[in-house]
């Protein structure tokens, strides 16, 4: 079992540390203790901090989550009462997981602070802080390694970075065969950018996509069917330069839309929005 970062790639949020997508995730729930009145002259939690009680080291963090590959670097208690909060690096990248007590269930997730809505965690601090995207020059986006949807030669361009396997990109896509019939002079660009370490599947479906060019394969993988395997190395080199550039630019997830301008979409997902961000209204 894989862990996973919040943030779709290396360079991770300040509160979104656990490689798995967030719109995605059910995070397990955690049994709260009750308040049993102690004998205090026994000891026992209830007495002093849980902290004390239970303790858990490093090294002890390591061997639990050897299976994953990681090293783990730091363990404090979690904001939340019966877990360790466990930061871990792998691959380059940081992140977060949570044991409980008894030192027996992992879980993957964040928590949120249900007065502020907002992720908290104990390793905030310590996780690096990201690059945060604001746009690109359209110039220097491989766009030679997309697929275009709607009019190739048109000089109106909306960029799309997506995921085959990403289910916020399937939804997407239906918006954009809409869009594309209600914008004769626009294309489309579709940058395949696949997520990996979320969905596995998702790098060969983008090299097959992206080596045939054509416009069924990629209606294909965005509807969930199955599609051909790649063959050697096709569509390899140029889905690493995808995955390349939006790393360096500091696309961290799916699906990013950039206008013609380069600059990210942060509007609804819907075709009468984006037709208007794209004619500038």
């Amino acid at each position: 079992m894989p862990l996973y970062h919040l943030s779709h790639r290396k360079e991770l949020s300040p509160m979104h540390r656990i490689i798995i997508p967030l719109l995605l995730l059910s995070l397990f729930a955690v049994s709260a203790f009750a308040k049993m009145p102690l004998d205090k002259t026994q000891g026992g939690c209830g007495t002093q901090e849980c902290s004390q009680c239970h303790t858990m080291t490093v090294k002890e963090a390591g061997e639990l989550l050897s299976f994953a590959g990681v090293t783990v670097k730091s363990v404090k208690p979690a904001p939340s009462h019966g877990l360790h909060e466990v930061m871990f690096e792998k691959n380059g990248g940081a992140g977060i997981v949570f044991i409980d007590y008894g030192k027996k269930h992992l879980v993957q997730g964040m928590l949120i602070d249900l007065k502020t809505k907002e992720p908290v965690a104990a390793h905030d601090k310590d996780l690096p802080r990201p690059k945060q995207f604001s746009g690109v020059d359209p110039k220097l986006i491989p766009a030679q390694h997309g697929v275009v949807m709607g009019n190739p030669k048109a000089a109106n361009r909306l960029y799309v970075f997506t995921d085959p396997d990403c289910p916020y990109c399937r939804q997407l896509h239906p918006i954009l065969q809409q869009l594309e019939k209600q914008m004769p002079e626009l294309a489309i660009t579709v940058m395949l950018y696949p997520l990996r370490q979320l969905h596995p599947q998702a790098y060969d479906k983008s090299r097959v996509v992206v080596a045939g060019k054509k416009r069924d394969l990629l209606d294909k993988a965005f509807e969930g069917k199955e599609l051909p395997k790649p063959k050697g190395d096709e569509g390899k080199a140029a889905i690493d330069a995808i995955i390349k550039f939006a790393e360096e630019q500091g696309i961290n997830g799916t699906p990013m839309l950039l206008l013609p301008n380069g600059k990210p979409y942060q509007g609804p997902r819907d075709v009468a929005s984006i037709k208007k961000a794209i004619e500038g209204k």
